[in-house]
């Protein structure tokens, strides 16, 4: 069981934007370990985007499950583990997470006139949160009413296209994306992202590596 994402962020307006989180990219090479850092950031916003408020889903994605709760506030909580992790552990941390976050940054500190326009808020916590929450019982010291969660429904989506908009694609999100650098989109174009398992990386590697070398170098 992994956590690999906790993050907050800013729904209500498109495109949305992460006003903080956490990753834990520990399970992959460090050659890659950025590319999939920045497509967790970049679906996360897309299942945020497409999360209302009071909303709970969980959008499974090749071997990652999307755990999405929206807020009235203008924001929504999203982790993304394995599809090993407990759905109801994951959304009772996604309440804990949102309700701390609100209470240390208010509405007015994101959203409104007085809010920088691009609002990046700390929230150390998730530090913590993400390394301790990896144990799904640690659960039980969230202090949240489990009426709350079992009377809500989840709804479950198995991929994330199953979430966009008609028409919309994975592959054109990805090219039109400014949150993606231009060797994560190639990253993409070459395996697809989210398409293996963290511990299929390490040789995925290598064959990035030596495709790079046989381009750009020449036999004399």
């Amino acid at each position: 069981m992994k956590i690999y994402y906790i993050g907050i962020i800013k729904n209500e307006t498109r495109p949305a934007q992460e006003l903080c989180f956490e990753k834990d990219l520990t399970s992959y090479s460090r050659f890659t370990r950025d590319n999939y850092g920045e497509f967790m950031s970049v679906f996360s916003q897309t299942v945020a985007e497409r999360t209302k408020p009071g909303q709970r889903q969980d959008i499974e994605e090749k071997s990652y499950t999307f755990h999405a709760y929206g807020r009235t506030e203008g924001v929504a909580g999203v982790i993304i583990s394995d599809h090993d992790y407990p759905a109801l552990v994951a959304h009772q941390l996604l309440s804990k997470v949102v309700d701390e976050f609100l209470a240390r940054h208010p509405r007015s500190s994101f959203a409104g006139p007085s809010a920088p326009a691009k609002p990046t808020l700390d929230f150390p916590q998730l530090k913590e949160y993400i390394v301790k929450y990896q144990d799904p019982q640690q659960a039980d010291s969230i202090l949240k009413i489990q009426k709350e969660l079992d009377e809500t429904k989840i709804v479950l989506h198995k991929t994330i296209e199953s979430v966009l908009e008609r028409g919309e694609k994975i592959d054109t999100l990805v090219q039109k994306s400014d949150g993606l650098s231009a060797q994560s989109k190639m990253f993409y174009t070459q395996v697809g992202i989210f398409s293996f398992h963290p511990l299929d990386v390490l040789l995925l590697t290598y064959v990035l590596q030596a495709k790079k070398q046989n381009s750009c170098c020449v036999l004399m």
